[in-house]
């Protein structure tokens, strides 16, 4: 299964040739990601949260960091502006102790025709304890929240 993050593109996220640049890419990506991942607001209150995929709290204070270790993006083709939010598809293609793999693909708005996929990408994500600053395992909850949204890893072209 796959959540579908729709992200609103920005004119200033198109560079001189027209197209959506390569570190807007990586903005849309952690977008896509808080809205996956964070919970929004009072932890003690989970039915405020957007997506059943949302159970860490990442903001000021929190007791966990989330700590990107890898990244890879492919750029499949230029993407131009589109007024319709894009189409983020995420899912995790492994689930570790402390880390999990956050795959994407970026696409043409839900419901426009034919279907265009613009970027594959991954994201290492680490786990980390906020006050020792050293990773920390995958909690029940989370690791329950998130098992659904399992899937095969995406392959890259050319890669070694």
């Amino acid at each position: 299964m796959r959540l579908h993050v729709p992200i609103q593109l920005r004119w200033s996220d198109l560079d001189a040739y027209g197209h959506v640049n390569n570190a807007s890419m990586l903005k849309i990506l952690e977008e896509a990601r808080v809205f996956a991942f964070w919970v929004d607001g009072d932890l003690a209150d989970r039915s405020q949260a957007a997506w059943t995929t949302a159970v860490m709290d990442a903001g000021p204070g929190a007791d966990t960091k989330s700590v990107i270790s890898r990244q890879e993006i492919e750029y499949v083709r230029s993407m131009p502006y589109i007024r319709q939010p894009i189409d983020v598809e995420l899912w995790i293609g492994h689930l570790g102790g402390a880390s999990l793999d956050v795959y994407y693909e970026i696409k043409t708005p839900l419901g426009i025709e034919p279907r265009i996929t613009f970027v594959k990408a991954s994201t290492t994500l680490v786990l980390v304890d906020a006050e020792t600053e050293r990773p920390r395992r995958i909690l029940p909850h989370e690791r329950e929240a998130w098992e659904p949204y399992l899937d095969e890893p995406l392959s890259f072209r050319r890669r070694a």
